[in-house]
């Protein structure tokens, strides 16, 4: 008997400290996995990084459409209610995602709440606006754009903000999350040196863009965006826009003209025509078009279109 309670006593103490000392495995790996819920699947897949086994994620805004203006589901609303996570952009971005919380009855999922994810907590913001706005001005965001995560180093200040939070709300597992997003950031960090490195020919070139959506990607790259096919942010180009842009990209020697997927391109492609530009497809998220499935990927297809066009 005392020997049998010895071994018992020795399993329990190899566990344990199996447990601390790989902290690569969850201590709780048989329990059920935190249920997520993140509005952009750029989101989703930070999530996922840093929880891997830990965490259950599913995603509202399909990345195929734009952001602005997705319509949330039912099964939305089932999942946001059975979720122990809200994860969204944050600003203003996501204007549907307010009402989708309450629909679902999630209080503690509103902005500021303590299970609520903001991605854009530490974000240094670009073209916050110095005055007041005016309709007149388009589509435009009070806080700034929107449009953070076309950056990969903020990718970095997304993955600690996922950190904290699953520390605080699933402490036993701390270290676990604690050294998937180190693995993470330094596979992120190699791959920024290789992004740098394949765009070096992007640095103090232009590009024309259709939305305004493309400013922290071009401040990654060095590269200027001062014109947008769109007169204002939302507004479909007129033919005397068309024009002045004609004779815009002509005189700065613009090579690319950049696109996401969900917008019209006929006025990109007639106008690339005339100037002798490329039109450019850029993702704005993670599953946007096939081979883009998780963000290393997503960087990879981006990063290499722009450097291609502007050879």
């Amino acid at each position: 008997m005392f020997k049998l309670k010895y071994l018992i006593r020795k399993s329990t103490v190899i566990t344990l400290l199996s447990c601390v000392a790989l902290s690569t495995v969850p201590c709780h790996a048989g329990e059920n996995p935190l249920k997520v819920v993140a509005t952009q699947t750029m989101y989703s897949s930070v999530v996922k990084e840093i929880g891997k086994d830990r965490v259950d994620v599913k995603y509202v805004a399909p990345p195929k459409f734009n952001v602005h203006f997705i319509q949330p589901k039912p099964t939305d609303v089932r999942n946001i209610t059975k979720a122990d996570l809200y994860v969204d952009a944050g600003l203003d971005l996501e204007a549907w995602s307010d009402s989708l919380l309450e629909a679902a009855g999630k209080p503690e999922f509103f902005r500021g709440r303590e299970k609520n994810v903001d991605m854009s907590k530490g974000i240094r913001l670009l073209e916050v606006p110095d005055h007041q706005l005016s309709r007149a001005e388009g589509d435009i965001h009070i806080y700034g754009n929107p449009h953070y995560n076309m950056n990969p180093e903020n990718v970095k200040i997304m993955a600690e903000n996922v950190l904290e939070k699953l520390k605080s709300i699933d402490p036993a597992n701390a270290s676990y999350y604690e050294a998937n997003e180190k693995a993470f950031i330094s596979r992120l960090n190699e791959k920024i040196t290789e992004w740098k490195k394949l765009c070096a020919n992007c640095a103090g070139q232009e590009i024309l863009s259709y939305h305004k959506d493309i400013a922290y990607f071009a401040d990654f790259l060095g590269l200027k965006a001062e014109q947008y096919i769109e007169p204002k942010p939302g507004i479909p180009p007129t033919p005397k826009h068309l024009e002045f842009l004609e004779e815009y990209v002509k005189a700065n020697h613009i090579k690319a003209i950049v696109m996401p997927t969900y917008y019209p391109k006929d006025a990109a492609e007639v106008l690339a025509k005339r100037v002798g530009a490329k039109v450019v497809t850029i993702c704005q998220n993670i599953g946007e078009l096939p081979g883009t499935d998780d963000i290393f990927s997503f960087f990879d297809y981006n990063f290499n279109q722009i450097s291609e066009a502007l050879k």
